[in-house]
């Protein structure tokens, strides 16, 4: 349990230096068996120690140890839909949670156009749940619908949340996305050439 605190403090204190972190507003996640170890409830990543996080029931939701984010249901919800997981990510970064007040498409796709292979390959299609209250019940039940397919969401109106396979592999991707996002927002009515659609079958990851 030590090198797993140890471990989730790390990638906590790395986010936040990076400033994608902003006051207490992110949270993150590792699954270890049949719990998972979380940030505590209104700290900053900046700040956090191995003795305040919490542990909570990956089984049922039960808090086993400590006070965790109101946010730990979407955690649990990931888990559940990508049993390959051991790790969650959820962040108000600026300019993801920028591209989580436009729009989706048709397809509920988040509005990140295919501008650079590392995008596609990366990130994939990035779905966004609809907006419902932090910490609530529809927040997760909305992750819950979309994450079987997709290890990379943002949800409307608030920032994202990812899962990968390692607390390494989930910070990545939260912050190929963070660059994605920034990408798409510098060249913003600047009419940026997309990649071919013909290139986009092959570079798309699986779910």
């Amino acid at each position: 349990m030590t090198g797993d605190a140890d471990y989730l403090v790390r990638a906590a204190r790395h986010l936040a230096a990076r400033g994608l972190s902003p006051g207490s507003s992110s949270n993150l996640s590792v699954r270890i068996g049949t719990r998972i170890l979380l940030t505590p409830t209104g700290s900053s990543l900046s700040r956090v120690e191995a003795a305040d996080l919490s542990e909570v029931s990956l089984e049922d939701g039960t808090v086993r140890t400590g006070r965790p984010s109101k946010e730990y249901p979407l955690h649990l919800a990931m888990y559940r839909q990508r049993p390959d997981a051991t790790a969650v990510v959820h962040l108000h970064s600026p300019y993801a949670t920028a591209i989580s007040c436009l729009p989706p498409d048709e397809q509920g796709r988040a509005a990140l156009p295919p501008l650079t292979p590392y995008r596609v390959m990366r990130l994939g299609d990035v779905p966004v749940a609809p907006y419902a209250a932090p910490g609530s019940a529809e927040l997760a039940a909305g992750v819950e619908l979309l994450a079987a397919r997709a290890a990379v969401l943002l949800l409307a109106q608030h920032g994202s949340v990812v899962s990968g396979e390692g607390i390494d592999a989930a910070v990545d991707l939260a912050e190929e996305l963070e660059t994605a996002a920034q990408v798409t927002l510098l060249l913003h009515g600047r009419d940026p050439r997309t990649l071919p659609p013909d290139e986009l079958a092959a570079l798309r990851p699986p779910p």
